[in-house]
């Protein structure tokens, strides 16, 4: 509330001054308020410390306020990895009004997201040449363009196309036997994210799971050297992720496991687009997308949020998380 005071104060006093609007809009998200949260977050665009990529078109801006039957739209990525993999699911949507959609994406996501129901072109930014259009659209705006409400979120199962068959066999024979369940790993992210010191944390932190009856499995691609050097020692912790080459190997592996546990980073992303039971461990204050008090998320069924107390300290996550596991290990069957 006394945020909101500020931010209202600020605005009346600069109408015109974005960061005003833009904290506000994530507040209002944060708190469930969609309504107003995704036009004021329109102002983030107008924000030099935001980051989004933004891109002029000689074509109008679609909003929802035209018709799209028999028009070829392009929906391109404006903001990080997992935002392009949580809002690709409009594409779909789009789709549907009779669009011919074109998906531009950072060139790491164009080979996972090609296949995407609705799609029929998927570029590289800054690779691929953009055809002729009719429309364009900002991924991060077509929860506005759709006015998505809280009980309106296109929120499905699963979302992303499986991996080709090869990937899934030579990375279920480098897993070998599935005779534990299989969990999949990750503890930091971007060490260049603005919000890392609050969303990520040691390997070490990790160490009161390590000694459950599952079987472990290194997602963390580009480990800092303090954990790399951690887990090398480690014989519980299976690290294939120099075999990784791409996002399209990672969904692959993904596929694979029972569990992913994870910080917040792209991977919680992909993992439940793929519909993989989703474990996301949140810093007290979480990024807006988490919402407040709730341990479910409305934009992926069945996934399951640990989140910070006021002690601001990732070790009562993990117990916690440590315990859920004991009676996830015991409710498997091996294969």
């Amino acid at each position: 509330d006394e945020a909101f005071a500020s931010f209202d104060r600020a605005v009346a006093l600069k109408p015109d001054l974005a960061d005003a609007h833009w904290n506000a809009a994530l507040f209002r998200l944060l708190t469930g308020d969609f309504a107003r949260g995704w036009a004021a977050r329109e102002w983030g665009r107008q924000c030099r410390a935001v980051g989004f990529v933004e891109r002029s078109f000689d074509v109008p801006l679609w909003l929802a306020d035209a018709p799209l039957a028999g028009k070829t739209i392009l929906l391109h990525s404006d903001e990080g990895l997992g935002d392009t993999i949580q809002f690709a699911r409009y594409a779909t949507l789009v789709a549907a009004q009779g669009a011919r959609v074109v998906l531009e994406v950072d060139a790491v996501l164009q080979p996972l997201l090609s296949g995407l129901n609705g799609v029929a072109q998927c570029l590289a930014r800054g690779i691929d040449a953009v055809p002729a259009i009719d429309y364009h659209c900002p991924l991060s705006s077509l929860p506005l363009a759709f006015a998505t409400g809280l009980d309106t979120i296109p929120a499905v199962p699963r979302y992303l196309p499986p991996a080709p068959a090869e990937r899934l066999a030579a990375w279920e024979q480098r897993l070998g036997r599935h005779d534990k369940l299989r969990v999949g790993l990750v503890w930091s992210g971007n060490p260049a994210h603005l919000n890392d010191h609050n969303r990520s944390m040691p390997l070490a932190t990790l160490e009161p799971l390590l000694d459950r009856d599952v079987r472990f499995i290194s997602l963390q691609k580009e480990p800092r050297p303090h954990d790399k050097v951690q887990l090398e020692r480690r014989s519980d912790i299976l690290d294939l992720t120099a075999e990784i080459r791409d996002f399209v190997d990672t969904s692959a592996l993904i596929d694979s496991l029972d569990l992913v546990i994870t910080v917040d980073t792209s991977v919680a992303h992909l993992a439940r687009a793929l519909g993989k039971p989703t474990w996301i461990m949140l810093p007290y204050t979480p990024d807006y997308r988490w919402l407040l008090g709730r341990d479910d998320s409305p934009w992926y069924p069945n996934v399951r949020l640990f989140r910070q107390d006021a002690r601001r300290d990732y070790v009562d996550v993990v117990a916690r998380i440590a315990e859920a596991l004991v009676a996830q290990a015991a409710g498997f069957t091996p294969e």
